[in-house]
């Protein structure tokens, strides 16, 4: 299972890269592949705010639809549009060209990280070594 070190997670299995002021969001890898072959994905708009913990969205699997939560509160100033036409990237590439929402955070470096997994961490909640 891919779990890239340089990324945070939660328990809800999103990823977070922060760089400067702006969070990546994605699912995880582990989440793609319990959830099955990806067909849809409903997205916020840009502009829209999130709140940390609370649903930004939702995916939609061959085996189930799930909600998409906000690891981090912050404005939503992109979303990947990709998506819309291609949702199945979620599964081939997760950590890249799948991910789902950029958030602009109010103040980065209070960016509360203590709710973000390590790596080591998710690995270990995962069940994975």
């Amino acid at each position: 299972m891919n779990v890239p070190k340089n990324l945070r997670y939660t328990k809800e299995h999103e990823w977070v890269k922060i760089e400067n002021e702006v969070a990546t969001v994605g699912i995880t890898e582990y989440a793609q592949g319990e959830l099955g072959d990806v067909v849809f994905v409903e997205l916020p708009q840009a502009g829209d705010s999130a709140t940390e913990g609370q649903a930004f969205g939702t995916i939609e699997a061959v085996k189930a639809v799930s909600e998409l939560f906000a690891p981090l509160s912050g404005t939503i100033m992109e979303i990947n549009d990709n998506l819309a036409r291609t949702p199945e990237v979620i599964n081939h590439d997760p950590y890249g060209a799948g991910w789902m929402i950029k958030i602009k955070l109010p103040n980065a470096a209070a960016a509360n990280a203590a709710v973000l997994l390590s790596a080591e961490e998710y690995q270990a909640l995962i069940g994975e070594k």
